[in-house]
């Protein structure tokens, strides 16, 4: 399969758009979104156009004046790609392109390069395969679209079927191998995890918004330097576990999860749904702040509003604000500290706070072996689960998974 990137990908003179509604108070916030998403793919942004219009249109999304306007400035800054911060239909995106004569694409296409630049692992590259191909479903217009590594040979082609139809067959019976190969990885998963609770261990997971500082944190928690860390959006996709030990002797195992964006594509929720849900056997969740970002607000609602969509309601969280040491306002401590008074303020990067998080960390431990309960004292009674929960320390096994044969890695699919 050939990949439609472009050659000479990394620095291509980039222009952002970004589109609201008028006086739209959230347009700062999505234009440093927007931008940071574009400095992790590598790409050299060299002017942001913000478009105001109370009415959008079918065809192009925005009026006729606007494109005009996009075109000019295309032309002065030497620009070789727009990227829209709202998601285009495969129409609007045609249509664009083909007035323009440029490569337009969406917010959503850029996360999933992102996505593709930075998986790592056998499962990380399946889901993000995964996403691009029903992302890229609904787009194919049958012009130099080249799917050969998706299938060849005798039955590929029934009697009658365009070469576009073809393509469509293909991407959709590759996104089913995808979801069974997923649906075994997940299996495997769960005997991992079996035989992890069999051994006792106290399971803390970290959830957060992309670039809080998740893996500066289990660095420093670990005492060790093994995980990437890198000032850009999504720098690291697949989940790390670590042993961290504390003063007392006791230890416990830290993992944290894919980094949270606000709206974050669907295709990329469904596709990482599994990784996600993990977060449901964790004994504690910490949920990762960024104490200097001026959008404090929006990423803790972000984290809360996926914790509820997974329905992952009844575990213990705790709140912790990272980067303390930039805030440099006193006043805005203390703003921050009222704002949430449960909280623990820390620095991955310094060490500061660690210590207290440490001892948050420890008063949730056991002061005992944990009691396990097998798959036939499980209830999906709610409050049944109420009642086995308090005689076993709060801790619910989850059904056991029969193991499964490791899927092969395949190729990745570029939407570009």
């Amino acid at each position: 399969m050939k990949e439609t990137r472009p050659k000479n990908f990394r620095g291509v003179r980039t222009i952002l758009i970004i589109t609201g509604e008028e006086n739209n108070w959230d347009e700062e916030r999505k234009e440093r979104e927007l931008r940071d998403l574009a400095k992790s793919c590598g790409l050299l942004v060299v002017f942001t156009k913000v478009i105001r219009q109370k009415v959008f249109f079918p065809a192009t999304y925005i009026s006729k004046g606007k494109i005009e306007v996009i075109r000019q400035i295309t032309v002065q800054e030497k620009a070789g790609l727009v990227i829209f911060d709202q998601e285009l239909s495969p129409t609007q995106q045609r249509n664009l392109e083909n007035i323009l004569e440029l490569k337009i694409i969406d917010r959503t296409s850029l996360i999933l390069e992102i996505f593709a630049q930075h998986a790592h692992s056998r499962e990380g590259k399946l889901q993000v395969e995964l996403a691009q191909l029903i992302y890229l479903l609904p787009r194919l217009t049958g012009k130099g679209v080249l799917l050969s590594r998706l299938g060849g040979g005798i039955g590929t082609r029934g009697p009658g079927e365009m070469k576009l139809e073809v393509d469509r067959r293909r991407i959709r019976e590759r996104i089913s191998k995808l979801n069974q190969r997923i649906k075994k990885l997940e299996q495997h998963r769960a005997l991992l995890r079996q035989q992890r609770e069999e051994k006792g261990f106290f399971l803390v997971s970290l959830v957060g918004y992309t670039n809080v500082g998740k893996s500066t944190l289990i660095n420093n928690l670990a005492k060790k330097k093994n995980v990437y860390v890198d000032d850009r959006l999504f720098s690291t996709l697949d989940p790390r576990t670590r042993v961290v030990y504390l003063s007392n002797g006791k230890k416990f195992l830290f993992t944290d999860t894919v980094g949270l964006l606000h709206k974050l594509p669907h295709h990329l929720f469904h596709s990482f749904r599994a990784t996600l849900e993990e977060l449901r056997y964790a004994d504690l969740l910490i949920n990762l702040l960024d104490a200097s970002s001026s959008f404090i607000d929006q990423q803790n609602e972000t984290v809360l509003s996926t914790l509820q969509e997974l329905k992952i309601e009844n575990q213990p969280i705790l709140t912790v604000l990272n980067k303390k040491d930039l805030i440099r306002n006193k006043f805005l401590l203390e703003r921050l500290r009222r704002k949430f008074p449960e909280a623990v303020f820390i620095s991955a990067l310094t060490g500061e706070g660690l210590k207290e998080l440490k001892e948050r960390i420890a008063k949730n431990l056991p002061n005992h072996e944990l009691t396990r309960i097998k798959n036939k004292d499980y209830h999906e009674d709610t409050k049944t689960r109420k009642t086995i929960t308090t005689l076993t320390t709060n801790k619910i096994l989850p059904q056991r998974h029969q193991d499964s044969k490791h899927s092969k890695k395949k190729f990745i699919y570029n939407s570009w």
